[in-house]
């Protein structure tokens, strides 16, 4: 099993910046491509931004590209997501995510029945 917990959340004015990360703990060598999904009220979860085990591919939902990057560290076991630009659109509960079935180095799914690990989520706020 792997243990995904979420940190960096909170309330930030439009136009401001946070920086979310996730650590994961247990099991991390059957953590492949990881990923980071949205849920807002009354919403469906959402990819927003993945990447592939080996850090070489990243993807992003269009509505953050070029205002978020994500990145990992394998040798920490870490994730985080850097989020700039931010819009009152983006305030959601924000949930790592890592995927256990190894796909290659350089895949990343954006469903979310690829991925088998979920954090607790973390609240992302933007006020107008």
């Amino acid at each position: 099993q792997v243990q995904l917990v979420e940190s960096g959340g909170g309330l930030v004015q439009a136009g401001g910046s946070l920086r979310l990360s996730c650590a994961a703990s247990g099991r991390t060598g059957s953590m492949y491509a990881m990923g980071w999904f949205r849920q807002a009220p009354g919403k469906e979860r959402e990819f927003v931004a993945g990447i592939s085990r080996s850090g070489g591919s990243t993807d992003y939902t269009q509505s953050v590209k070029g205002r978020c990057t994500v990145s990992r560290d394998n040798a920490k076991n870490t994730m985080s997501l850097e989020m700039n630009s931010l819009k009152v659109e983006d305030s959601a509960v924000y949930y790592c995510a890592a995927d256990a079935t190894w796909r290659g180095p350089y895949y990343l799914g954006s469903r979310r029945d690829e991925y088998d690990y979920w954090g607790q989520g973390t609240q992302v706020t933007v006020s107008s």
